[in-house]
């Protein structure tokens, strides 16, 4: 017998464990080379995981396993031909029925009208006692009930009566609860997806790492909203695609790291220089089923508006698809999150490091504004900067986020590059 082992392979260079999120194929299946048969989920994407050799499976990790690269994930025997999976035959012998039980055995005792019925005396003291005769055994002649064996049920009654916990009086008042018969009581425990797990660790790293703050302004986007209902019918004839405020924000930010490029520097692992960069690659938040994914359009600063738009879109597609590569999951110098969309108005953004700046975009929100000494409404949005104030001076970014307010308040500046 000729056996293959299936080891988890190298995925990138700072990969060391993956999570098998599910197998493709069954234990004991005929799986062809290169075949996929299970996924593996990284810290940055799902992986297919293909056969190496032809024959039959062997499963020996299980799915939610964490695997080291290097450990064994699968056997598949070579020397085994093809074998169609033909299910399990039913086990259709008929069932032994169950021995009845013997009946219960009759009381075949004669009893007579005496049964059960109290004498004069021992009714009077019954009904006194506000008792039953069905409560008492009768000790006389034929099953008839005694004025002692009253006597008997009447003091039983009261050290029964003695010993119960005393009731309050008042009568509590009525309310009509709902019914909790049919609310769910249940708890469940699943593990956290290696994505989420992955989030997590960043975050909580970028958390306690870094001297991280946030500040605030706010934006009048008035003119960004005249310019796209302006412009959009001719923008989606051009390029098929809308004209969004993402765009927008992104070439604002690129403007204004390249003027500030301290904005967009990187501390680097010693902890004692700063790395900066010519070029602004921003990391754009977006949100998928398995958690928050960040992959950067690279060079924003060269790009124009309908090419930062389908970068966007083109990124988006492959997160929720759960295709993107590593390579478009690495990388970025900044990082746009737009909790807007989800009707957020205002958030301390964390960042993503080893970036030392985020910027959190907001819902807009038509409210009174005076301008020029008049009360007008205008739509306006509270944006946030979170930095490191470690590479970031408060000056810095409170200068940077007003150098954005100016850029989208009066467009005209973006376009002409002023």
């Amino acid at each position: 017998m000729s056996v293959v082992e299936l080891k988890v392979p190298t995925i990138g260079e700072s990969i060391t464990e993956v999570t098998l999120s599910q197998w493709l194929k069954n234990d004991g299946d005929y799986v062809a080379l290169d075949e996929p048969i299970c996924e593996f989920e990284s810290d940055k994407a799902t992986l297919e995981f293909p056969a190496e050799a032809a024959g039959i499976l062997k499963r020996v990790a299980a799915e939610g396993d964490d695997l080291e690269i290097g450990a064994l994930v699968a056997t598949i025997d070579t020397s085994a031909a093809p074998q169609e999976n033909t299910p399990k035959k039913e086990d259709t012998s008929p069932e032994t029925p169950s021995t009845p039980e013997a009946p219960a055995s009759q009381n075949t005792a004669k009893e007579t009208y005496a049964s059960g019925h109290p004498s004069p005396a021992a009714k009077k003291i019954l009904e006194e006692a506000n008792l039953s005769a069905d409560q008492v055994n009768g000790s006389g002649k034929d099953g008839r009930i005694t004025k002692a064996d009253a006597q008997q049920a009447v003091n039983k009654s009261s050290r029964q009566k003695a010993e119960a916990p005393k009731k309050e009086t008042a009568t509590p008042p009525v309310v009509n609860l709902p019914s909790t018969a049919s609310f769910s009581r249940n708890d469940r425990k699943e593990k956290m997806s290696r994505m989420r797990r992955t989030i997590a660790k960043r975050l909580v790293s970028a958390k306690n790492t870094t001297a991280m703050l946030t500040t605030f302004n706010e934006i009048d986007l008035t003119e960004v909203m005249a310019l796209r209902k302006r412009y959009q019918e001719k923008f989606v004839e051009k390029y098929g695609l809308k004209l969004g405020f993402m765009s927008l924000f992104s070439k604002a930010c690129a403007k204004a790291l390249i003027e500030m490029p301290g904005v967009n520097a990187t501390l680097d692992s010693s902890g004692d220089s700063l790395i900066y960069h010519d070029y602004v690659d921003i990391s754009i938040a977006i949100s998928t089923p398995t958690g928050l994914v960040v992959p950067p359009v690279r060079n924003v600063e060269s790009l124009s508006f309908a090419e930062i738009e389908y970068a966007i879109k083109g990124l988006a597609s492959k997160a929720r698809e759960g295709s993107l590569t590593l390579e478009e999951m690495t990388g970025g110098t900044f990082t746009i999150t737009n909790g807007g969309v989800f009707g957020s108005l205002l958030s301390t953004p964390i960042i993503n490091e080893p970036q030392s700046a985020i910027l959190g975009m907001h819902g807009i929100k038509q409210r009174a504004m005076v301008i020029d000494g008049k009360v007008e409404i205008r739509p306006m949005m509270y944006i946030a900067l979170s930095y490191d104030h470690r590479v970031i001076d408060g000056s810095s970014s409170v200068t940077f986020l007003v150098r954005i307010k100016e850029l989208l308040e009066d467009p005209g500046k973006l376009l002409l590059d002023l």
